[in-house]
């Protein structure tokens, strides 16, 4: 094992999880969700010795993080956090190169290999057209593909990432999980990533450490979502307090589509109503009524007629 929390209660003045266990190896691609304010980025700044713990170990390789200098964390892991300072005078090479400086001293040129290196990461993650553009210049999305790059060429064991997909569209979000997935597989990298958008994000991983009600749940993938039904749950994404969801029976996505569909156009209590998808078609009851849907439009016009 690679990485090992024991026991470990993380916080500030206050613990925000408790008793922490979990462990991760190199070639390990961990997704690490939960709600906001629940000690995510708390417990990510924990590891990197940011934030000191308020009881238990944890530990790198097995040594204790708190016998890590600056320099010794920066070899063992590289970091990506949501907002960072964006240097104005720096073009995309310039700052994925820059992960190469913790081995040389900033007056040090790159070999020709660091060179190549750069330009190869530049190419994965279809930031070419972009090398000599400054970041000042950049949308959200390409500025965070150009900081994970620099993650990656710093060549560290452990990359952990704090909402690297945030400002990212479906097709740049596939890239760089895909880029993560091959770092760990091919380059025996450990990668440690948080991220809301975890219906995404958990085709790419191994393992899942959620956080909940201050406790820090882990393991892989699929033992952790069956073990807590609220992440095959659409209620998980409830944004109106006002909306009472009905029964649905149907495959979890078709699940989550009407879900999603019924609370936005819904400030009201639907526990009366039943739906179920069959053969394409979605069934809807509402006491001794009946009615057949082909069409998520057709649910919205009906259920309005009821309601």
């Amino acid at each position: 094992m690679h990485l090992i929390i024991k026991q470990a209660d993380i916080g500030y003045n206050k613990n925000l999880i408790s008793k922490a266990d979990a462990h991760l190896h190199l070639g390990e691609v961990c997704l690490l969700i939960g709600d906001n304010g629940v000690g995510k980025t708390t417990l990510i700044k924990s590891i990197l010795n940011q934030t000191d713990l308020l009881d238990g170990d944890i530990f790198i390789e097995d040594k204790n993080i708190r016998h890590f200098s600056v320099k010794e964390i920066a070899e063992q892991i590289a970091v990506v956090f949501s907002t960072a300072p964006v240097p104005q005078n720096y073009t995309v090479e310039d700052l994925i190169s820059l992960g190469k400086y913790i081995y040389y001293p900033f007056y040090f040129e790159l070999k020709k290999e660091d060179r190549e290196e750069v330009s190869r990461i530049i190419r994965e993650l279809d930031l070419l057209q972009y090398k000599d553009t400054l970041l000042k210049n950049l949308s959200d999305g390409n500025l965070q593909k150009a900081f994970i790059g620099r993650a990656i060429t710093q060549n560290s064991p452990i990359i952990i990432l704090d909402e690297p997909t945030t400002h990212l569209d479906e097709k740049n979000k596939i890239i760089i999980l895909k880029t993560l997935r091959k770092l760990a597989k091919e380059q025996n990298k450990l990668i440690l990533f948080s991220s809301h958008d975890w219906r995404l994000a958990k085709e790419f991983a191994d393992k899942i450490w959620y956080v909940k009600e201050g406790q820090l749940y882990s393991g892989i993938v699929e033992d952790v979502l069956l073990r807590h039904d609220e992440l095959l749950n659409p209620t998980l994404f409830e944004i109106n307090e006002n909306f009472v969801p009905p029964l649905i029976k149907a495959p979890d996505t078709y699940k989550e589509m009407l879900y999603s569909l019924l609370q936005k156009n819904f400030r009201k209590d639907l526990s009366s109503l039943q739906f179920e998808f069959r053969n394409d078609i979605w069934l809807v009851t509402s006491g001794h009524l009946l009615q057949q849907c082909e069409s998520f439009e057709e649910i919205v016009k009906f259920v309005k007629t009821i309601h």
